[in-house]
């Protein structure tokens, strides 16, 4: 069994089941994916396997030398990830380089670890950013409403504790959505169908690894 695949996050739309239960999901297109490399305890310090998402629109000139050189002979690679195996585990001792890897190896009931960078929010306040309830709206404090209130005392202990929720940047940070149902998969179109959402904005780059 392959550890994981490279995705696309395509949108999200509603299944019908069919006991008529309507079925929120999240269309990737996971793969196709080739193997650029398979590491070996022996050589590198730990067994993995490194493979790159495939696309026709990828430029050649954009690579450097020694990237030509680490992908010569795979056409249309790009946004390399590595994978970690198990060399004991049946067919993975089998994988070469070059080989393509599609969706087939996820059913429809398997559990899955989908991960990905959320959305950027830019700088946001406390409220939105750690749904504060913000300050009074009486008493003559008419601008206060979504103000953080005391970050501390003066005296003891005279400083900011480290870790204090303030305002800052928000979003665009490395999230994973842990054991996500796969409703459908199709190997045909590349298309991988989970329950519930996943992070990150439509095109946005995805690791689906099945969930242990």
């Amino acid at each position: 069994m392959f550890p994981g695949i490279i995705g696309k996050k395509v949108g999200v739309t509603q299944l019908f089941q069919e006991g008529g239960e309507t079925v929120a999901v999240t269309v990737i297109q996971a793969g196709p994916v080739v193997v650029t490399q398979v590491k070996s305890r022996d050589k590198d310090g730990y067994d993995a396997v490194q493979v790159g998402f495939v696309e026709n629109k990828v430029k050649q000139s954009r690579l450097s030398s020694p990237e030509k050189g680490h992908l010569r002979g795979l056409e249309g690679v790009r946004c390399l990830r590595e994978f970690r195996t198990d060399p004991d585990e049946i067919g993975t001792s089998a994988i070469k380089r070059g080989d393509k890897v599609d969706v087939g190896f996820l059913s429809q009931g398997d559990l899955v670890n989908v991960t990905g960078f959320s959305k950027g929010r830019g700088f946001a306040g406390v409220v939105k950013r750690h749904h504060f309830a913000g300050g009074p709206k009486s008493h003559g404090q008419s601008d206060r409403h979504r103000a953080g209130g005391s970050i501390g005392a003066g005296t003891f202990p005279g400083r900011v504790l480290k870790g204090h929720a303030m305002p800052g940047h928000m979003g665009n940070r490395r999230v994973t959505a842990r054991k996500l149902k796969v409703v459908q998969s199709d190997p045909e179109r590349n298309l991988l169908l989970v329950k519930g959402a996943v992070p990150g904005a439509n095109g946005g780059l995805l690791i689906i690894e099945k969930a242990g």
